[in-house]
């Protein structure tokens, strides 16, 4: 199967010969005659699949072919993307695949000036890019609007729910033509997707070319368990013991970021950081500089998990798990990208049992575990399976209980110890215990002086 038996046409076939691209992928393969015949679409895949071309290069023609002139602010298609580096990722291929084409194009996110973008939506753009957050803005500053909409892609929707925009989403979907055409694409899929699904697509087609969830196969996946305090120890080892070239690290903080580039730096290995207080002109440097090979180490926040592709990434380190198995998955596709090998190493502690429980059974597989000799955990890994399980450890018997023996009367004294036992004591005074003969009172110590006689009175 070609391209051009999918339909596309000559300029945009022109284009994908000078990049090579000879064969289209499974996802592909569905996708472009869907979305050529107008059909809305959910489409679930692997990352590194060729999602963006699946989507890209029938929307560029469509709207060449439609030839309808864009108005000024207007837009005619809009793709959200939930991050920043996704959305210099999608635009530059919009870019690339539309180079001989009539149609104009813009990125619009946080984390840098506004006024660019709304100077840039002024002439109007065919294919609008953009974050729901910068978006909802320049649409409340008048700086675009969606008349002349047709298209509305999703691209990564669940990660914009994971990420709460699903308020900025409802708000933007309620300014948007009711007849257009509405494409989600995902790695992943959930409950919140569908009902998102249900809210915006009419009769959606339904793509899924690979186990819903899954990691790409091409991806050896294994873990060391190890106690938090000595992550950064282990990671340092493992970089130098396994002579690691390039290595994408990922942690869930920034402060954490910080802390792993200046033990990194510490031991002469060149490194970057992109997390979210980097401004978006450094993370981009950073990302360049590393796709450049001029660093080995770049380590991240999950900001980064989607959006970022590198060609030919070897390897993905967690340093931390993530807190969503879904976000695991993406962490991870970041390597074995289009059919290459990667592989991806997890540093694990005992207390992210539960999030390494809930990947495993997004995995439907128990990820293999690799002891280092110089950092058994004093924490053990507690055992998981494949369906999220966590197996205790069993707990010991209790030790039986043995009665206590009452204390024998004294031979000397049997009658004492009697008399003692059947009495009762409450408070400051005694009873007889039931089932004794009550005993008579004891006579009083001192006997009653009788009362004077009264003297006749005088006469």
């Amino acid at each position: 199967m070609t391209f051009a038996s999918l339909g596309l046409f000559e300029p945009l076939l022109k284009t994908l010969t000078s990049l090579n691209y000879q064969t289209p992928t499974p996802l592909q393969l569905q996708s472009i005659p869907a979305i050529l015949g107008n059909q809305d679409l959910i489409a679930t895949a692997q990352t590194g699949t060729g999602k963006t071309a699946g989507f890209a290069l029938p929307i560029l023609q469509r709207l060449t072919l439609a030839g309808a002139p864009v108005s000024a602010n207007s837009v005619r298609a809009l793709i959200l993307v939930p991050t920043r580096e996704l959305a210099e990722q999608v635009h530059r291929s919009i870019q690339t695949y539309g180079q001989n084409l009539p149609l104009r194009s813009l990125a619009v996110y946080g984390g840098v000036s506004i006024n660019p973008q709304m100077m840039g939506l002024r002439k109007g753009v065919d294919v609008l890019v953009a974050t729901p957050g910068r978006l909802l803005d320049l649409h409340r500053q008048n700086a675009v609007r969606f008349r002349q909409l047709d298209i509305l892609v999703l691209d990564e929707a669940d990660r914009m729910l994971d990420l709460g925009f699903s308020s900025e989403l409802n708000e933007l979907i309620a300014v948007l033509p009711k007849q257009r055409q509405t494409l989600l694409f995902s790695a992943t899929f959930s409950q919140r997707l569908e009902r998102l699904a249900v809210q915006v697509s009419r009769a959606p087609q339904r793509i899924a070319v690979s186990t819903r969830n899954a990691a790409a196969s091409t991806i050896a996946q294994w873990l060391v368990p190890v106690d938090r305090k000595r992550k950064t120890e282990l990671f340092l080892h493992l970089l130098k013991d396994r002579q690691w070239g390039q290595v994408l690290a990922f942690v869930n903080t920034r402060k954490g970021a910080e802390q792993l580039v200046q033990a990194v730096q510490a031991i002469g290995i060149s490194v970057e950081t992109i997390h979210g207080d980097k401004r978006q002109p450094t993370r981009l440097r950073a990302l360049e500089r590393f796709k450049a090979g001029e660093i080995q180490v770049l380590i991240a926040t999950s900001v980064a998990a989607r959006g970022l592709d590198i060609e030919d990434l070897p390897l993905v380190v967690n340093i931390d798990l993530p807190l969503t198995a879904a976000d695991y998955v993406h962490r991870i596709g970041r390597t074995g990208r289009a059919g290459a090998a990667g592989e991806a190493v997890s540093l694990v502690s005992a207390d992210e049992v539960s999030q390494l429980a809930a990947i495993e059974s997004l995995l439907g597989e128990v990820l293999t575990r690799h002891e280092e000799p110089h950092f058994i955990a004093e924490h053990r890994l507690p055992v998981t399976t494949a369906d999220g399980l966590i197996r205790k450890k069993p707990k010991k018997p209790k030790k039986p209980k043995i009665p206590r023996q009452e204390a024998q009367p004294s031979p000397s004294a049997p009658e004492a110890t009697s008399a003692a036992r059947s009495r009762i004591h409450l408070g400051d005074w005694f009873t007889d215990a039931p089932g004794t003969e009550p005993k008579p009172a004891a006579p009083p110590s001192k006997a009653a002086k009788p009362a004077p006689a009264r003297r006749p009175p005088r006469s």
